[in-house]
């Protein structure tokens, strides 16, 4: 019979130390494994019990291994908010990412030629990014329908001109310059969606707390710095998956190879992106730790004012990021 499993563990933290990008690589791998979106409703149900008795009460189910519980945590973490325990949309989990971006980026990277295909393309990646961006929010005050509908028509109309706009820019410059037009455009949009879907935490704060989680207020200069850190993440993501198959892609479209078979095209640039993102997603997640911090110092002069009152020693605030 295995021993029992300890009730001291502390499964509300990531199992590897976040302090070092290694431990932060191996929790995102966990994280957005896209096997974790092949799991039934149920398997999630019984991760979320496990977790939430667990660390709530200390309760451990018989015969239950610390391996299994941390694989319960996982299991949880890529399916419901931080913040908000709330299951998430299928499609805007980060376990998610690779399977739909390797198949939006493949055919923004295949279909860049015309005007029409590129408004397309961009609309459907700005309105994937949206639903990703609002999933993935940081802090639990709820975003009411037309806040939500007019940061996502701002944020996808913004990014889809600036699509346009790079794309009249290259029209005379050479072809491998041109399939370079997606990557830009994804890095500009990024910028204008990710600010603009989260606008809600910039105008009233993201929460703050201690380093045991206490809450302790409201703070757009915690906002400011979780967002720059995503959109930051967002452009390493798609770097890697938008550079280089393009360079491979031009080398191959001048061989005979694609030329007597050009329907494979598209699964070649998919594939190539999908293989880039694999691990690219975790990695660049991993650049910023999820429980980001900052000096008390550096919020706002009425948030350290409330902060002081209630313990004038502390230095550090804590803050979930989002992704």
């Amino acid at each position: 019979m295995p021993p029992s499993l300890p009730a001291t563990i502390n499964i509300r933290e990531p199992r590897w130390d976040q302090s070092t990008f290694q431990g932060r690589a191996k929790h995102f791998f966990m994280v957005t494994d896209p096997r974790n979106l092949l799991l039934s409703g149920a398997t999630l149900e019984e991760a979320r019990r496990v977790v939430e008795d667990y660390s709530r009460a200390g309760t451990v189910p018989p015969g239950l291994t610390e391996d299994q519980l941390w694989r319960a945590k996982y299991i949880y973490d890529s399916a419901f908010h931080p913040d908000t325990g709330e299951k998430m949309l299928l499609i805007g989990r980060m376990s998610a990412q690779v399977p739909m971006n390797m198949t939006i980026t493949g055919c923004m990277l295949t279909f860049y030629r015309t005007t029409p295909a590129v408004l397309f393309w961009q609309w459907v990646n700005q309105s994937f990014n949206a639903i990703v961006n609002y999933t993935n929010r940081s802090g639990d005050a709820p975003i009411t329908p037309s806040q939500l509908g007019t940061a996502y028509v701002s944020a996808t109309t913004g990014a889809v001109v600036t699509a346009l706009g790079l794309k009249s820019l290259t029209k005379h410059l050479p072809a491998l310059i041109g399939r370079y037009v997606p990557f830009a455009a994804v890095a500009a949009a990024n910028c204008i969606n990710i600010p603009l879907m989260r606008q809600r935490e910039l105008k009233l704060g993201i929460p703050v707390t201690d380093e045991n989680g206490n809450r302790l207020g409201e703070s757009t200069a915690a906002a400011q710095k979780a967002i720059f850190q995503v959109v930051v993440s967002r452009i390493g993501m798609a770097a890697p998956a938008m550079a280089i198959p393009p360079v491979i892609m031009n080398a191959l479209e001048k061989r005979a190879f694609l030329k007597r078979y050009p329907y494979l095209n598209a699964p070649l640039q998919v594939g190539l992106v999908g293989l880039c993102l694999v691990f690219a997603t975790p990695l660049c997640c991993a650049l910023f730790p999820q429980k980001s911090s900052m000096p008390v110092s550096r919020l706002e002069p009425e948030v350290q004012a409330q902060i002081r009152e209630k313990d004038p020693r502390l230095e550090t605030v804590y803050f979930n990021k989002g992704l």
